[in-house]
């Protein structure tokens, strides 16, 4: 005797209960926090090209911080490396939840966000570098399009897609995930310069102790933060980027509540205490505030915008978030459609998929990070790289709504037609087209072969009664 077929599996699938109810929260914190984002950069933008745009600009040179140190940083520098540490960390909680005991940890599951992701980083990379050939120095800006920013996307879809599928917001979450794993190593690898071994020598030795009281569950704020805080000191001091810091720490964080509690027993640990703790400070804090220190540049009007934009490295750019990013994404989930069992969930559409890409080429946060440390915080170059991430974040933004608002009308009349009650009976008419189906199925059965005919009867008044309301209704078909 055989055993039931194994199902094929599905893109974009439903999640476990508790990984949803995860991702539940963490949507609702990181819409709250893309509109701060979006709030701060519209501020920084405002005041930037206002008459007191030498106001602004003193705020963001205004300088702070231990001279012996070498931490005498302006306030832009504070939000680049400081503020993002904090960013940083919660991504690296998040990364290290989701392959230890999300549902990341699976294969199966984890190679379609894998594969967008990587798509959504070679395609516009590539693009942007045949764009630039000819210009001198903009191969440095390479990873500028790459990034996707989780905070805005997801307030924007909060906005257009109220009864789009939950399947798709918990896509764009995980494929942001691995999108900033991504995003960790380019820094890592390919934007540090000037690199002094001894400081980052010696913060092994914090990390160290980090380690061990962590691993002991230990939750002392008065102990984690000064090694912490020593942590990301040094490896500043040493020329990684100083957010590497944030995601060493994070990854130093037990998921697990105990080493050898394995199934059900396997509970949450530090890490979802820390994340729970440091999200609103992330999402609320670190990151409006490092868009409004960050995005503020000024647009010289309308022939300055066009001036700059007109720039191939602006080009570049945009082209990379608004065409490369989606194509990337399409292309890698089409291939694992194509050549693996796995397939679309039911209910979706290729559409949708498409809406979803073109969201995620809003690279606002990690690419004004990027094109910092490409080209510097200020001069020519680099108000024209702070510009073509705002206008191609913006653009690929405004053409995933105009899909995504669509789509969100078709499944805004599948969930009206779902909860359609016509006969005001409290049960949907759609369950009751179902009823009449199994009923019509059990009909089947009993004629075919009669060696339990009980079973296949309907003897209760009260499913009599459901089957009879069901004969008269009419089941709805999603699009």
């Amino acid at each position: 005797m055989t055993g039931p077929a194994r199902s094929a599996p599905r893109l974009f699938g439903r999640r476990s209960w508790a990984e949803a109810r995860r991702i539940a929260d963490i949507l609702r914190k990181e819409t709250i926090g893309g509109a701060l984002l979006l709030a701060g950069a519209a501020l920084a933008m405002a005041w930037a090209n206002s008459p007191w745009s030498g106001a602004y600009e003193e705020v963001r040179s205004f300088t702070f911080g231990p001279a012996w140190l070498h931490l005498n940083l302006d306030m832009a520098t504070w939000a680049a490396d400081g503020l993002l540490a904090i960013f940083f960390f919660v991504a690296g909680l998040e990364l290290k939840r989701e392959f230890v005991a999300g549902d990341l940890r699976q294969p199966r599951r984890a190679a379609v966000p894998v594969a967008a992701a990587l798509g959504g980083v070679i395609v516009p990379a590539t693009l942007y570098l045949l764009l630039t050939r000819n210009v001198d120095g903009a191969a440095a800006g390479w990873a500028i399009p790459t990034a996707t920013d989780i905070a805005f996307a997801l307030a924007v879809l909060a906005v257009i897609g109220r009864f789009l599928p939950a399947a798709l917001r918990t896509f764009l979450l995980t494929l942001a995930v691995v999108d900033d794993l991504l995003a960790i190593v380019i820094i890592a690898v390919f934007y540090t310069s000037g690199l002094a071994p001894i400081p980052l020598l010696v913060a092994l030795v914090p990390l160290a102790i980090f380690i061990v009281l962590v691993q002991r569950r230990l939750r002392s704020w008065w102990l984690l933060l000064p090694l912490a805080v020593t942590v990301w000191a040094l490896v500043h001091a040493s020329g990684v980027h100083a957010t590497v810091a944030g995601v060493l720490l994070a990854f130093a964080v037990p998921v697990m509540r105990s080493r050898r509690a394995s199934g059900q027993e396997a509970g949450p640990g530090l890490a979802e205490h820390f994340e729970h703790r440091f999200r609103p400070l992330s999402a609320g804090v670190a990151v409006p505030l490092f868009a409004f220190l960050s995005a503020g540049v000024h647009l010289g009007g309308l022939n300055g915008a066009v001036t700059a934009l007109s720039d191939p490295v602006a080009m570049g750019i945009v082209a990379g978030l608004v065409i490369g990013k989606p194509i990337g994404i399409m292309v890698a989930t089409w291939l694992v459609a194509r050549f693996t069992r796995a397939h679309l969930d039911e209910g979706l559409s290729w559409v949708d998929v498409l809406g979803l890409s073109i969201l995620a080429g809003i690279g606002f946060t990690v690419s004004l990070l990027i094109g910092e440390l490409a080209f510097g915080a200020g001069g020519e170059r680099g108000d024209h790289v702070k510009m073509a991430v705002l206008g191609g974040s913006v653009a690929a933004a405004l053409l995933a709504s105009v899909i995504l608002r669509l789509r969100n009308r078709v499944y805004r009349r599948l969930h009206e037609a779902e909860a359609a009650d016509q006969d005001r009976d409290n049960i949907p008419d759609v369950y009751q087209g179902h009823v009449a189906l199994m009923d019509r199925r059990a009909d089947h059965g009993n004629r075919a072969g009669r060696h339990h005919p009980a079973e296949h009867t309907t003897d209760h008044p009260a499913d009599r009664g459901r089957v009879d309301h069901a004969r008269h209704g009419q089941g709805n078909k999603p699009a």
